[in-house]
């Protein structure tokens, strides 16, 4: 791959467009688990939102664990190993909890779970399907809203495992790839999906639920939410925070956790929890689970360091299969 430039505003700005233009990479951490064993199918199914009896071999579906009480206990993609079982991954730091929220109602039944010395390389672009090389394990295609592509997942090659990917691929710094994400509202565990989360609050519930597949933990909650038109008290939403200033991706990070204001300053209405600087917007774009009384678009303010920052809460995706909002 390309090696990206400086830590500059332009490093920053690397592979940003080449996601949207062409293509571009970058390595992920992922926490890989493989469940197996007899009853792992109908344990499993009986266990996460989505539908998994069906799933053919190398086929991957994003899914939720959820607690008895219906929050989401962790955010997840599941796919199918055939008789192997299946593999799970996730968020860096949350394949414990993975691995913890499966054992807590394992009882008498026939199944392992194993932590996997994996690789992730996520491959974004209109292009990215011709940029796969080597030999992964697994390539699982990946559609976020505005953005597709693949993600490859393996034990590391010789070389590592940038020899996936052709070498004209650029990578992708990891604030452009944070825009990225913040642009598609795809939500994160400990970031967007926290303790409490409810997932029509962060917009899950379509890519991980199965209203068809018989019961599973915590579904009663998911099902009435959804019987109800999906009517919660707050929603994610994206915010575009004003042009910063000399050091946007240090004012970025710092804005991360700062509570949002109604346009008259009135209420507080939510928090960001992911920022980033986008080259497209040319300003800060962030996500927020924003109370219902905030109808985007809208004006908002962001409190931080002892100042109140115009900014404006859009809907989600920031930027999305119908045109690249951030040009406009």
């Amino acid at each position: 791959m390309t090696a990206p430039v400086g830590v500059g505003s332009a490093g920053r700005a690397t592979g940003y467009h080449e996601l949207r233009s062409s293509v571009a990479a970058r390595e992920l951490g992922r926490d890989v688990l493989r469940m197996s064993g007899t009853d792992s199918t109908s344990y499993l199914q009986g266990q996460c939102s989505q539908d998994v009896v069906g799933l053919e071999p190398g086929t991957g579906v994003d899914a939720l664990l959820l607690s008895p009480q219906g929050k989401v206990d962790v955010y997840l993609r599941v796919t199918s190993l055939g008789a192997d079982g299946f593999l799970l991954d996730t968020d860096p730091g949350y394949g414990p909890v993975v691995a913890a929220r499966l054992e807590r109602f394992r009882l008498r039944v026939a199944v392992e779970i194993e932590p996997l010395d994996w690789r992730c390389v996520a491959v974004r672009g209109p292009q990215a399907d011709g940029s796969v090389v080597g030999r992964p394990e697994l390539t699982l295609p990946v559609a976020w809203p505005g953005l597709a592509g693949v993600d490859l997942l393996g034990p590391a090659p010789v070389g590592g495992p940038d020899r996936w990917v052709a070498d004209h691929v650029v990578r992708c710094h990891g604030e452009a790839w944070e825009a990225a994400r913040i642009e598609a509202g795809v939500p994160v565990n400990g970031r967007e999906v926290v303790d409490g989360t409810i997932a029509a609050e962060v917009g899950l519930v379509d890519r991980t639920v199965s209203f068809t597949k018989g019961c599973f933990t915590g579904q009663e909650l998911v099902a009435r939410l959804d019987a109800r038109g999906s009517k919660v008290a707050r929603r994610l939403c994206g915010v575009v925070v004003g042009p910063a200033d000399d050091d946007p991706g240090a004012a970025a990070g710092a804005l991360v956790g700062a509570a949002v204001l109604s346009g008259d300053g009135g209420h507080e209405v939510g928090h960001l929890s992911s920022a980033a600087w986008s080259p497209g917007f040319g300003a800060i774009v962030a996500l927020a689970t924003l109370h219902r009384r905030v109808s985007p678009p809208a004006g908002v303010l962001v409190a931080a360091g002892g100042t109140r920052i115009t900014a404006e809460a859009l809907p989600l995706p920031l930027v999305g299969a119908a045109g690249d909002r951030s040009t406009g």
